[in-house]
C-alpha cells in the first residue's frame, strides 16, 4: 500500500447533525422500532445488559492531527514491515526515509488546513454508530466507542490501556471493527498484529480476571449498506452533469494500491476491491462505463496498476473530458483525497481540458454509511463468530509467524465469545 494511503486531510464541511436516525437501514425491510436503550456513563463490566457493556474499537491507519505530528507519524509507518516491507534494512531505511520526506508532507498537510481529518471522523462515526446499536442491540448495550490507530494518536497501545482502566479486563467484551472494508494484510493484518502485541503486553498470556473477550470485524467489502453509500455519492455527483452527457460520463474508481511482491503473496485486497465495484455498479445498474485504478504507488517496485493519474490524463487526452472519481477503499477524506485526488490529479486534468473531472464525496458523515456500520456491528455481535472464515486461511505465500500467531489467537476466542453472549 502506498505512503499517501496513510495520510489524511481537513475535511471541508463541518460535521452533520443528524436530526433523525431510522433504527432501520433503508436497504432493509422495515420492523417495529424498539425503545432507546439509556447509555451509562462509566463502562465497568457488571453494570447493565445480559452481555453488555461493549467496546467497538475502530481500527485505522490514522493520521496526523497538526503538521507538527508528520514527523513521528511517518516514522510509524516507515517502521512497520507489514505496511512497507524494506527487508533487513527496515530499522535503518525507515528512519532514513521518514526524515527525508517529512519536509514534503509536512508542506501537504499545511495545504489541506494544517492535520488529518481522519480521527474527527473515526471518533463521530463511531459514536453514532453506537447510539444506533444501543437501540438495535439492548442485550449488548451499553456499547462504548473506542478509536485505535496504527501510526498516529490515538495509538492501539493508548487504546488497549483505556479498555483496561473502563474495566474491560474482567471477561469483558471487545469487537476490533476495521474501517478498511477490503481486507489486506498491510492494512487490517497489520493493526490486527498490533493489537495483539498490545493484548499480550498488557494481559499476558493468562490473564487475571479473564482478559478482554476479543472478536473481529475483518472484512465487509459488499455489504448492502456500504454500496448504498457510494452509489448515492456517484448518483449526486452525477445529477451535476447535464442531462445529454450524463450517461457517457465515466466512473473511475480509485483505490490505493499495493506493492505486486504483497500482491503475488496472495493478499485478498485486489479481488475484494473488485467485488466492491462491481456491486456498486450493479446498484447503478451499470449505468456508466467505468474502470477501476489505483492511486499512491512509491517509489521504484513494480505496484498494482493501472495508476489513477495515468488513467485519467489518458483519458483526458483521447477526449473523455467528463469523469467521476470515486474513493472505493476508503471510509472518510484524507490525504488521498483531499490533496491528491482534488489538488493534483483533478488539478492537472483541468489544466490538460479536463474540465468536467470532478470527484465523488467521501462516505464521511453519510447517515447511510452510519447505518451500514451499525448493521454490519449487530450482524456480528449477534452471530457468535469472533472472525470471518476467510481469516483462518494465510495468504499462499505467507511466511510471517507474526501473522500466525495474531490469527490463532483470534481464532481460538471462539469460546469466551460464546460465553460473553450467553
Amino acid at each position: 500500500m502506498a505512503l499517501r494511503a496513510s495520510i489524511a486531510r481537513l475535511h471541508r464541511p463541518s460535521t452533520p447533525t443528524l436530526k433523525h436516525i431510522p433504527l432501520t437501514p433503508p436497504w432493509l425491510p422495515t420492523s417495529p422500532v424498539r425503545s432507546m436503550a439509556t447509555v451509562v456513563p462509566p463502562v465497568m463490566q457488571d453494570l447493565t445488559s445480559r452481555s453488555g457493556p461493549t467496546a467497538m474499537v475502530f481500527m485505522n491507519m490514522g493520521g496526523p492531527s497538526t503538521v507538527a505530528d508528520v514527523g513521528p507519524f511517518l516514522s510509524r509507518l516507515f517502521a512497520d514491515a507489514d505496511l512497507i516491507p524494506l527487508g533487513r534494512l527496515q530499522s535503518y531505511l525507515g528512519p532514513l526515509i521518514s526524515r527525508r520526506r517529512t519536509p514534503k508532507i509536512q508542506n501537504q498537510y499545511a495545504a489541506i488546513g494544517g492535520g488529518s481529518p481522519i480521527r474527527k471522523w473515526s471518533e463521530y462515526q463511531s459514536l453514532e454508530m453506537c447510539k444506533l446499536l444501543d437501540a438495535r442491540c439492548p442485550e449488548s448495550a451499553p456499547h462504548k466507542p473506542y478509536v485505535a490507530f496504527r501510526y498516529a494518536d490515538p495509538l492501539t497501545e493508548e487504546m488497549y490501556q483505556r479498555l483496561l482502566d473502563d474495566g474491560f479486563g474482567k471477561s469483558g467484551r471487545a469487537v476490533a471493527f476495521t474501517q478498511y472494508p477490503q481486507y489486506s494484510c498491510s492494512t487490517t493484518g497489520s493493526s490486527l498484529n498490533e493489537l495483539w502485541k498490545w493484548r499480550t503486553r498488557l494481559e499476558g498470556k493468562e490473564p487475571e480476571g479473564g482478559g478482554v473477550k476479543w472478536s473481529v470485524i475483518d472484512r465487509w467489502p459488499v455489504h448492502p449498506g456500504l454500496i448504498e453509500a457510494f452509489a448515492k455519492n456517484i448518483e449526486d455527483q452525477l445529477a451535476t452533469y447535464p442531462a445529454e452527457v450524463r450517461k457517457d460520463v465515466v466512473l473511475l474508481f480509485s483505490a490505493h494500491s499495493l506493492p505486486m511482491s504483497v500482491v503475488n503473496r496472495g493478499d485478498t485486497y485486489p479481488a475484494e476491491v473488485s467485488a466492491t465495484v462491481y456491486a456498486v455498479m450493479q446498484r447503478l445498474r451499470f449505468s456508466n462505463p467505468y474502470r477501476l485504478c489505483w492511486q499512491s504507488q512509491v517509489g521504484p517496485s513494480a505496484w498494482l496498476g493501472a495508476q489513477t493519474q495515468d488513467t485519467v490524463m489518458s483519458y483526458v487526452k483521447k477526449g473523455h473530458t467528463d469523469l467521476v472519481l470515486i474513493p472505493i477503499a476508503f471510509t472518510s477524506d484524507h490525504i488521498e483525497t483531499l490533496y491528491e485526488l482534488d489538488q493534483e490529479v483533478i488539478h492537472e486534468a483541468h489544466k490538460e481540458g479536463g474540465t468536467g473531472v470532478k470527484r465523488a464525496e467521501s462516505l464521511n458523515g453519510s447517515q447511510v454509511f452510519i447505518e451500514a456500520l451499525a448493521d454490519v456491528a449487530a450482524t456480528h455481535l449477534s452471530s457468535g463468530e469472533t472472525c470471518s472464515r476467510q481469516m483462518g486461511i494465510r495468504c499462499q505465500g505467507c511466511k510471517s509467524e507474526k501473522c500466525l500467531e495474531q490469527k490463532r489467537f483470534f481464532m481460538n476466542t471462539q469460546r469466551d465469545v460464546e460465553e460473553v453472549i450467553r
